[in-house]
């Protein structure tokens, strides 16, 4: 058996795929020339498939991919080719939820409000300071700046996309004590703390209900410019919606209607339709809307995961077992 891998990885690296593959020639190629010049009787691929490459195999049996997400990855000939494809979900998880709720907290506790004001060395509570209770009553009543600071557990949390991402958000989210809300195409077992997880024909009433609508979904035929107006406009006006998922699932012209219309109280992304974000966007100009520049899955132990997922998979490969992450090419996850 032979595996190619291309680009080439670093020498640390190869090490370790060559202590995997066992018996399974490992070829490190730099250059596309060269891997097709060994990929004709190779039965594995670690890397950047290509037409040209895929084209030279005659016997290839697996694709690696080296990434979580497909949109850029596969072309026509790879979803018919009957070799199989798997991806490096599952690295992610907590380190995006972790972005997730960084923006929750942001909006239902009014940071980034008071991270303004601080650099005016203003003290403003949202919701004025005349709604502070004094010393005399203490908090017998709901004021003012009670009103403006909301209680996770009082809010009801929506992911749209229940995979490892999605599923990871609805578990913290439900540790924050909210009313989580699922929804997804191929899941419907809802798990420990997640009241329901919803079919796609439900997302009208998924947005409906979800004061905090989180698309954790992949870019697929089916996702790509789904969220336009129509979609924005079923949300609460007090509600968030927050963009991990891919850019290309939310029209960012919409998005700004939506805002600038009060359809929704503010949103934050870190997937946009166009990377970077042109410095001319209106969005950057919102105060109501957190924008990051697509971080949300870096962490220090991302590329440990990354080579795992690899090592695990060539192990199973050269042992006859079953693959982790084999995806559905057509779909694209």
């Amino acid at each position: 058996m032979k595996l190619v891998i291309y680009p080439d990885v670093d020498a640390a690296r190869l090490a370790k795929i060559e202590e995997a593959a066992g018996p399974m020639q490992v070829v490190n190629c730099a250059e596309e020339d060269v891997a097709a010049g060994h990929i004709a009787d190779a039965d594995a691929f670690f890397g950047k498939i290509t037409p040209r490459l895929l084209g030279a195999a005659t016997q290839l049996r697996w694709i690696q991919s080296p990434t979580a997400s497909l949109e850029h990855y596969v072309f026509p000939a790879l979803v018919e080719h009957p070799c199989r494809l798997s991806n490096m979900r599952g690295l992610y998880s907590d380190v995006i939820t972790d972005q997730v709720f960084g923006y929750i907290l942001c909006f239902s506790r009014h940071l980034l409000t008071y991270i303004r004001r601080q650099h005016e060395a203003r003290w403003d509570p949202v919701g004025g300071e005349s709604g502070r209770p004094s010393f005399a009553t203490g908090p017998g009543q709901v004021g003012s700046i009670d009103q403006a600071h909301r209680c996770l557990a009082d809010l009801t949390l929506g992911v749209f996309g229940f995979g490892h991402i999605g599923e990871e958000i609805g578990r913290r989210g439900s540790d924050f004590g909210m009313r989580v809300l699922g929804m997804d195409p191929l899941k419907s077992e809802a798990p420990e703390g997640v009241e329901a997880i919803w079919p796609p024909e439900k997302l009208d009433e998924l947005l409906a209900v979800s004061d905090f609508f989180v698309i954790a979904a992949p870019h697929t035929p089916e996702t790509e410019g789904l969220f336009k107006l129509d979609k924005i406009s079923k949300m609460k006006p007090d509600a968030v919606l927050i963009n991990i998922g891919r850019g290309a699932i939310l029209p960012l012209d919409d998005l700004v209607q939506a805002l600038e219309q009060k359809k929704i109280a503010g949103a934050a992304l870190d997937v946009y339709e166009t990377e970077p974000l042109p410095s001319e966007h209106p969005l950057w100009r919102m105060d109501n809307v957190i924008l990051t520049p697509h971080v949300a899955g870096f962490s220090p132990r991302i590329a440990e995961r990354h080579l795992n997922v690899l090592l695990d998979n060539v192990r199973r490969f050269v042992g006859g077992q079953p693959l982790r992450n084999v995806v559905d090419k057509a779909k694209w996850f």
